[in-house]
């Protein structure tokens, strides 16, 4: 077996120690523990150092390159529009995604949603559209690309090659109480997102009891360590820093939270649902340069709700299927 040219021990003394890790040493520990040459209980030890000691911003920027080179980036250069995204750190009813996404590609820019399952006590995005029936979540790349050229959004599953090592890692931090590090929560975010290639990408960062960061100042933290890795990738960010002390909108559950995304999308529907939806809309659309098309419009005039029924329609779902209740 060919030798490696690092050991694991050395990089967690340097970070163990306070030290900088040398980039070489970050691009071989990402790499060899995605392949299973780092162990569990040595990137276990390495989280906590990071945790308890943290990142430099270069060194971070260099970690965070090195979990999106541990797989692959998707190529959107066959997209017909300007393409941007959002995150958000999420919380309690919140369903902003699936609202947002045909409203802006229906004021004319591309949105390409890699999106998860649920993350603690709330249902992901896939989750909640599944219950749509017969809509599906695992697309091929080039349905991906077609969806955008002719629909302008696609919410769908992230392939298994963008960015491996955080699967992995995710998972560790998950057992080893290393998950409320602030540096491993946004290389973990921005690898998958920058790894996406959209152009643009909007940060939605919940703040208060309901969310992952309960205090201003830790959310306001995390957005700009985030901010501060999109930038230095090339990629234009921005973040919000939004309440999540109470639970957005009136709906909480998969279907009813389609439901009520449906109300928002056909310009009815809770006022701060509407409210958090039209502000990331015009941050999403300022991002690629879109300044002169107002989302509240798209709401009120049906392009909104037209665009829905297409992208669930893309993706086999039937949008006029009666959704499931709880019995």
């Amino acid at each position: 077996m060919a030798s490696e040219p690092f050991d694991a021990v050395s990089v967690i003394r340097t970070k163990r120690d306070r030290g900088r890790i040398p980039d070489p040493e970050i691009d071989w520990v990402i790499d060899a523990y995605t392949r299973g040459v780092v162990a569990e209980e040595q990137m276990a030890a390495l989280a906590m150092a990071i945790l308890l000691n943290g990142m430099a911003p270069d060194e971070l920027a260099r970690w965070t390159e090195a979990m999106i080179g541990s797989g692959s980036r998707l190529d959107l250069s066959g997209v017909n529009r300007p393409t941007t995204d959002k995150h958000s750190t999420g919380g309690v009813g919140d369903k902003i995604t699936l609202p947002l996404a045909p409203l802006v590609a229906a004021c004319g820019a591309a949105v390409p949603q890699l999106s998860g399952r649920g993350l603690g006590h709330t249902g992901g995005t896939l989750d909640k559209l599944e219950s749509i029936p017969g809509w599906r979540a695992a697309l091929s790349n080039a349905e991906f690309i077609a969806q955008l050229n002719s629909v302008g959004a696609v919410i769908c599953a992230a392939g298994d090659g963008l960015a491996p090592a955080d699967k992995k890692l995710y998972a560790l931090r998950d057992v080893t109480g290393t998950v409320e590090a602030i540096p491993l929560i946004a290389s973990s975010i921005m690898s998958k997102k920058i790894a996406e290639g959209a152009a643009s990408l909007v940060l939605d960062v919940k703040v208060g009891t309901g969310a992952f960061m309960r205090t201003r100042a830790d959310a306001r933290k995390l957005a700009e360590t985030m901010v501060a890795l999109g930038s230095a990738a090339g990629t234009h960010t921005v973040a919000l820093l939004t309440d999540m002390n109470t639970p957005l909108g009136l709906a909480v559950g998969n279907a009813l939270e389609v439901t009520e995304s449906v109300q928002v999308l056909a310009g009815g529907g809770p006022p701060d649902v509407v409210e958090l939806t039209v502000t990331l809309a015009k941050e999403m659309l300022a991002g690629v340069g879109i300044t002169d098309v107002d989302p509240a419009d798209a709401l009120a005039d049906g392009r909104a709700i037209d665009g829905w029924r297409a992208m669930i329609a893309a993706q086999g779902g039937d949008p006029d299927a009666p959704l499931p209740l709880a019995g």
